[in-house]
């Protein structure tokens, strides 16, 4: 149950950032409480996780899981560049964030 918690709160970091450019340094209204509001509720989920899971490989897997999510959603909705050199390297991210999550499961 730990990972799907952690899984949750790397895919609201993911929402915070999104709505963190939304908000346009906060003076949008609706997107600065829904940025705010999944980084508090993203850390919280996060909080709860270590107390079953270590925390290098939890955090790692949650800040992966926000950095590589957070450049595929620029990428496809702000119309980031896609070269390939990124796509590897954002797989590479993804790769390592299964990789902990074998390694957690021991």
């Amino acid at each position: 149950m730990a990972w799907v918690i952690v899984l949750v709160s790397g895919v609201l970091e993911v929402v915070f950032s999104v709505t963190l450019k939304l908000s346009d340094s906060f003076t949008r209204p609706w997107p600065t409480v829904v940025s705010v509001s999944s980084a508090i509720l993203s850390v919280w989920l996060m909080s709860l996780t270590l107390k079953v899971l270590p925390i290098g490989t939890a955090y790692a897997v949650w800040a992966g899981m926000g950095a590589a999510g957070t450049a595929m959603v620029g990428m496809v909705v702000f119309h980031e560049p896609a070269s390939w050199a990124r796509l590897v390297c954002i797989s590479l991210v993804v790769l390592g964030i299964v990789g902990l999550q074998l390694q957690g499961a021991d």
